[in-house]
């Protein structure tokens, strides 16, 4: 029997409360510019808005430029045919179409508003969209009840020369391709020599049908029904829109379809299929039953009769979830990106193929962690990738912005899509456009960095991917053994090839026995202290392979405390010549990035080493690039309120200015002063205020408290914390990181190796 994941039970009040809570509804408008000071607002309307005014009257594509024309989608629809709850109204619909406005954000960054149009008239309606059309970049139809659908969505196709895509029935198509080109390749099944029974003859079911065509179904060998039974040729009374899946057969029924059918597609009603149905079709059948909320016949009865059997449903508590979600956010987002005239049936196919590959690659961390800890492979119950896989946002784009512009209807061409794929990753993760850069040069340039506690699972999987990512060479300290067992445990086989080293390796061992003893032989410690710390404590080996040079670079931690990490290193390592040791953490946050010290070792700093920490800090940034401003934080404001507990803030300012620096700096100030630029016109006289990157704290527990506040209340990115001021490229991950935090440090541990000049030990 199918194992079944846990289920979400909420009740309709939770689901009231949920909508009411806070602003009402789901959906927000908030400006892209600035509009703080006056000069703000004269830029964004009266008189500054004339410009891209008379711009746009003289060359109409130039909307593109000047407005969010080219990432607005309108979700439009009029609310005949409504989550299967059928014809409840326009204004009914208005929920559900917000909330299709906030998965086109959420997972494909595009900007959209939904419009509820209040009649059943087909030509009213395309009369309504086709006079607003020029607002946006794409229209979304959602939830119209057929025939009208097909009527509205053919029109405007015919009429308008910007992507008209009807969600119902292209996206299921779509995602349901995919799952079906994967199904073929696992039940070793032609494309065109399969028998396809597809009951329900609804927008859904008719698109879904023409797909399959396009793919190879011959059309003889499929057969459509509806709530009558079969639609065959003669057949009295059946539209238009059917009679094109009318076929020569002597089956009405759906029971006389089934016999010997390769392929069973479901978009009807619950409990329609029965047992001996399922028993009568061929050798390993395919079984898409995914009418929502129950399906056509239940996974778990077709198991227990048919273990053979591949099955898909679209409900999210069973393997295999045809759904839309996967596929309408990103096939917009490659479609607006090259300013397509169209979303047409090169570009489709081309989304269902791209989907269905990624099922085929092996499974990222997020997806493990939405599948409750389980990896799955693909096979018969992971045949469709997850809607958590963080590569559609980089793979169905781009597959459709190629189908476009090779199909012709694309105004625009996409010159590198590497490049492209890479923008696409961090308009969802803005954190990616700094470990873009870092990566990228990693790459020119990969490194050998060492994973100092092999044995954990997240410091493996970042291993593997440090690897996979041809950032450079890892290596992974632990016991062989407890390795290939951790292996097993993430899903992979226990021969995955990565290098494992630890101190059974006698040859460095003892180089690096000789090496310690050197360094610690007037601290009180024997060589056989020396060898027993070398042979059992992984930071101290690790940290000696890059001490020694078998290793350009090494991150740690992840399973213990941070401060318990640095004591370990300090044993190797020394601190970077008139450098202090602390933790710097960057925050990235609606495309601002801003760096934060001390936020990992010392509690209290004195004045004379938060100067010293301010001088890191804008070594650092400038690494990265940054231009640094540097803000010296407090509660209170160039000196108001004044308290004893900002002296040591005041008296670093103070030395500062003496030394003479050559970068920008200014305190003692409050957060919001140093970042938000309304405090500009308070304070003019400061070249800082509403624009600092560098933020230093006056003490390790507000810089701890502050970032993880940001972290969970605030979404956003974090990076870090980054170890400044070690002799040594090494990072320490906090305790309990995630996979992708530990793989960041890493590519970070990597860069530095590079860029940072270290004193030879």
């Amino acid at each position: 029997m199918t194992k079944k994941s846990k289920i979400d039970h909420y009740t309709d009040k939770e689901a009231l409360n949920f909508h009411t809570k806070g602003k009402s509804g789901k959906i927000e408008v908030n400006s892209s510019k600035p509009l703080t000071t006056k000069r703000d607002l004269s830029l964004a309307y009266s008189p500054g808005v004339a410009a891209p005014v008379k711009e746009i009257a003289k060359n109409p594509d130039l909307a593109y430029d000047y407005t969010s024309k080219g990432n607005l989608v309108a979700v439009i629809s009029n609310g005949s045919a409504i989550l299967g709850l059928g014809n409840l109204g326009s204004l009914a619909s208005k929920p559900v179409m917000e909330g299709k406005a906030v998965l086109f954000k959420r997972f494909a960054d595009i900007d959209s508003i939904d419009i509820e149009v209040n009649s059943n008239d087909p030509d009213e309606i395309i009369n309504t969209i086709k006079n607003i059309s020029g607002t946006f970049g794409g229209i979304n139809l959602e939830d119209i009840a057929a025939p009208n659908c097909f009527i509205i969505e053919k029109k405007l196709k015919e009429q308008l020369d910007i992507p008209i895509f009807h969600d119902d029935q292209h996206g299921t198509a779509i995602i349901t391709t995919a799952a079906l080109i994967n199904a073929l390749d696992i039940s070793g099944k032609k494309i065109d020599k399969v028998k396809v029974v597809i009951n329900g003859a609804g927008a859904s079911a008719i698109a879904c049908a023409n797909l399959f065509k396009t793919l190879g179904v011959k059309p003889g060998n499929l057969i459509m029904c509806d709530r009558k039974g079969v639609i065959y040729k003669g057949r009295d009374k059946v539209d238009k829109f059917k009679s094109a899946f009318a076929t020569d057969t002597k089956f009405r029924n759906l029971k006389d379809a089934m016999k010997n059918a390769d392929i069973f597609l479901g978009l009807s009603a619950k409990d329609v299929v029965s047992v001996d149905m399922v028993k009568s079709m061929e050798k390993n059948p395919i079984i898409f039953a995914c009418a929502n909320p129950d399906p056509e016949i239940k996974p778990e009865i077709i198991h227990e009769i048919r273990s053979d059997a591949i099955v898909a449903t679209g409900r999210s508590d069973y393997p295999n979830q045809v759904n839309n979600l996967i596929g309408f956010p990103y096939i917009f987002r490659g479609a607006l990106d090259v300013r397509a005239k169209e979303i047409n049936e090169e570009m489709k196919m081309a989304a269902a193929k791209a989907i269905a590959l990624l099922a085929r690659e092996e499974v990222p961390d997020e997806v493990v962690s939405a599948y409750g800890g389980e990896r799955p492979k693909y096979g018969r119950e992971y045949i469709i990738p997850s809607t958590f896989d963080p590569r559609l946002i980089r793979i169905i784009p781009a597959a459709v912005a190629k189908a476009a512009i090779k199909s012709g209807v694309a105004r625009i061409k996409i010159k590198d899509f590497e490049n492209y794929k890479e923008q696409l990753s961090y308009r969802l993760d803005p954190s990616m456009s700094i470990m873009q850069g870092i990566n990228a040069y990693v790459r020119k340039k990969p490194k050998t960095v060492v994973f100092a506690e092999g044995e954990d699972k997240n410091m493996l999987k970042a291993a593997i991917e440090f690897g996979k990512n041809n950032l450079g060479k890892p290596i992974v300290v632990g016991s062989e053994k407890r390795v290939r067992e951790t292996l097993e445990k993430i899903g992979l086989d226990k021969n995955y090839k990565i290098e494992i080293i630890n101190s059974t390796d006698k040859e460095k061992r003892e180089r690096y026995v000789k090496f310690l003893y050197q360094k610690l032989q007037r601290t009180g410690q024997l060589e056989r202290d020396v060898d027993r710390l070398v042979r059992n404590d992984r930071v101290i080996f690790g940290s000696s392979m890059v001490a020694c040079k078998d290793a350009d670079a090494m991150v740690t931690g992840n399973i213990r405390h941070y401060s318990a990490s640095i004591e370990k290193l300090k044993t190797v390592c020394n601190p970077r010549k008139g450098e202090p040791i602390f933790g710097m953490t960057m925050i990235v946050f609606k495309g601002k990035t801003v760096l934060v010290a001390d936020t990992n070792v010392k509690d209290f700093p004195s004045a004379e080493r938060l100067v010293a920490v301010s001088k890191s800090c804008v070594r650092v940034a400038r690494l990265f690039g940054f231009d640094p401003k540097v803000a010296f934080l407090s509660h209170s404001t160039f000196g108001k309120p004044i308290s004893r507990n900002t002296e040591h803030v005041r008296k670093a300012i103070e030395i500062l200015k003496k030394e003479k620096v050559n970068f920008n700096f200014d305190g003692e100030m409050q957060p919001d002063v140093a970042l938000n630029p309304m405090y500009k016109e308070i304070y003019p006289f400061s070249k800082i205020v509403g624009n600092a990157n560098i933020l230093i704290m006056p003490a390790l527990h507000s810089a701890a408290i502050s970032t993880k506040l940001m972290k969970s209340f605030g979404d956003a990115k974090l990076i870090g914390p980054l170890l400044i001021g070690l002799d040594l490229p090494i990072e320490v991950a906090p305790l309990r990181s995630s996979t992708s935090d530990i793989l960041n440090l890493a590519s970070v541990a990597a860069y530095s190796s590079d860029v940072i000049k270290y004193e030879k030990n």
